[in-house]
């Protein structure tokens, strides 16, 4: 946990990404000192197929740009883009990302990459860990965690990884 600069540890917000154009998960994670992590909030951010590219990135970063103002995280984890089959679908997630990162900037928030073998291995203890494993894993790291949609766990997997392994650049 971060300490301020006479060593006192500090209050975390973190706000966790799992990228996507059709559908972004997202999550906000707090961590007190001598308290369990909680789940503040989580959700995904979903946008019609056949919409063109600029309105669906529009709807994201009005989202998300929304969920930093409630919420005023100081952190953000974000997935990064593994290998896809479909390099259009790469092309336009890699879109979704670049504005999420470019908000978090404007926003003063630190940003923090995992790769998805690292977030499974943070959270399962191997990397190669399915959705499932996934979900009953988070369970057990956050009492009283319950998410509905797979996008909304992958993000809270993300903030996660992010306390968990205490990256600081």
């Amino acid at each position: 946990m971060p300490e301020n600069r006479i060593g006192v540890k500090i209050d975390r917000t973190i706000l966790g990404i799992d990228p996507g154009t059709g559908r972004l998960g997202w999550a906000i994670l707090r961590s007190k000192p001598g308290v369990a992590t909680v789940l503040v909030d989580c959700g995904c951010i979903e946008t019609k197929a056949n919409t063109p590219l600029a309105d669906r990135l529009e709807n994201i970063y009005k989202q998300i740009s929304a969920i930093i103002k409630k919420h005023q995280p100081k952190e953000m984890a974000v997935e990064e883009l593994f290998f896809v089959k479909n390099i259009k679908t790469g092309i336009s997630v890699a879109h979704a990302r670049g504005v999420i990162l470019l908000m978090a900037k404007q926003n003063g928030l630190e940003i923090f990459d995992y790769k998805p073998n690292e977030i499974k291995l943070a959270i399962c203890g191997h990397g190669h860990a399915d959705k499932s494993q996934i979900a009953k894993m988070l369970k057990l790291h956050i009492k009283g965690c319950i998410i509905k949609q797979d996008d909304a766990a992958d993000a809270v997997a993300v903030a996660l990884t992010h306390l968990q392994t205490n990256r600081r650049r």
